[in-house]
């Protein structure tokens, strides 16, 4: 088919029940080789590394798990679509495999994503609901996963739901369940997300475009711990902690009239915003290699070094994609590598179009002084205002010392040593500068 005229206008091949196999993946080869430009997605029921390895080899763009909603799979084939091969990262499937970590094993060391982390702990302890504000890929749902793992409820379910993409028709039957014959399709009784996560933790991710009618039950079980699903003619009680997330403001949202300004003050409870990675080039190095780390863990894949003209390369994109970016861009990086260590040439699309757009606003001078002491210095302070005038040595000190906390897990010993004055000073020190140990 791809001979023919009809080929031609093919933007995209979907396979399905994808198997390991040489055959399978000569399948794949020879639609790369004779439609270079053509997106390859896998969609299968197996979620395993091995698998997903081994269609990235073969040349897939995209892994997809079954059962995936239309909303998912439309999103996936534009985002395809909308970036092709040449033109940069596209959305793998690291995501689908990773493991969660706790809050000792996020990297970060950046002041304001270190005083994101230290709320985050010390709210994870309560039963307070909590909203994480941050662009998409920034990490908020890795940190809801250690607010969870650090929480009492630590041993309960933690369910995850993306709110955008569930059916408007189907929201409240998603969460709240529904009783046999509640609607046209009800054939069996539902058990909704929330009593799924009875106990445990619900985390609601793109909060924002939850429909009015969802937000009403919401604020009835924030208020008052009842659902009622759809048919129910009794309410019945749950106990869940809930954390949400969004990609935009919120209290933007409000404003606009499209979400209830009741619920948003029951769900802003505790308030995390995660900052961007351009706003966290000093955390790079030691990120990237954290990443690396992690991708080695996966069936099929190695450990691999990082030169130093790699994370140059690295530190100088601004990754509008954020930290899941990063991952991706790593993974492709390594799953394609054949040496030993991942260098400059392994990141083409970085290396040509992106590299070329960070040298020219170097050249023009447009370069931030906060951007430039991250890149050649490698550290998470911020030495300058936006101004360009050099910060308060007290605002330094205090950024110093949060750094060297969260550099060496609290661990205020180690952290007085390093530092080079007693641990006496060293809370002195954190008490003029209001600082929690936490962060």
């Amino acid at each position: 088919m791809l001979a023919t005229r009809d080929g031609t206008r093919l933007s995209a091949v979907i396979i399905d029940d994808w198997s390991q196999g040489l055959e399978a993946a000569a399948l794949i080869r020879e639609i790369r080789e004779r439609r270079p430009q053509l997106s390859v997605l896998v969609l299968t029921a197996n979620g395993s590394a091995a698998q997903a390895v081994e269609a990235m080899r073969a040349g897939a763009h995209d892994f997809l798990i079954k059962p995936i909603a239309p909303e998912g799979l439309l999103a996936a084939l534009n985002g395809v679509l909308k970036h092709p091969v040449a033109a940069g990262e596209l959305r793998p499937l690291t995501e689908k495999i990773r493991a969660p970590l706790g809050f000792d094993e996020i990297v970060g060391s950046t002041p304001t994503f270190r005083a994101a982390l230290a709320i985050a702990a010390k709210a994870a302890r309560a039963r307070v609901p909590i909203l994480i504000e941050g662009e998409s890929g920034v990490g908020k749902e890795v940190i809801a996963h250690a607010i969870h793992a650090a929480s009492p409820r630590a041993r309960m379910p933690l369910i995850t739901v993306n709110c955008g993409a569930i059916p408007s028709n189907l929201v409240e039957s998603d969460l709240f369940g529904h009783e046999r014959g509640a609607f046209t399709g009800a054939f069996d009784r539902h058990i909704g997300k929330f009593t799924a996560a009875n106990g445990g933790t619900i985390f609601l991710d793109e909060i924002s475009e939850l429909p009015f009618e969802a937000q009403v039950k919401l604020l009835r079980v924030l208020q008052d711990g009842e659902i009622q699903p759809v048919g129910a003619r009794l309410a019945s009680q749950v106990d869940v902690r809930v954390i949400a997330a969004t990609n935009k403001r919120l209290i933007d949202e409000v404003e606009a009239g499209r979400f209830r300004e009741d619920l948003y003050y029951r769900l802003n409870v505790v308030q995390l915003t995660i900052p961007p990675l351009r706003d966290r080039v000093g955390d790079i190095p030691a990120l990237a290699r954290h990443l690396l780390d992690r991708i080695a863990a996966q069936p099929g894949m190695r450990s691999l070094g990082l030169t130093n003209e790699a994370i140059s390369l690295l530190m100088r994109h601004d990754w509008p994609g954020n930290v899941r970016q990063l991952h991706n861009t790593l993974f492709r990086a390594a799953v394609l590598c054949d040496g030993d260590a991942l260098t400059a040439a392994d990141f083409p699309q970085l290396s040509g179009q992106l590299l070329g757009e960070a040298q020219t606003r170097e050249r023009k001078g447009t370069m931030t002084p906060i951007v430039r002491n991250a890149q050649e210095n490698g550290i998470g302070v911020t030495l300058y205002e936006a101004n360009g005038h050099l910060r308060s040595l007290s605002d330094i000190e205090a950024d110093v010392i949060r750094l060297a906390i969260g550099h060496y897990r609290g661990r205020m010993t180690e952290v007085a040593r390093r530092l080079g004055i007693g641990r006496s000073t060293l809370y002195r020190k954190l008490a003029e500068l209001g600082i929690d140990t936490a962060a």
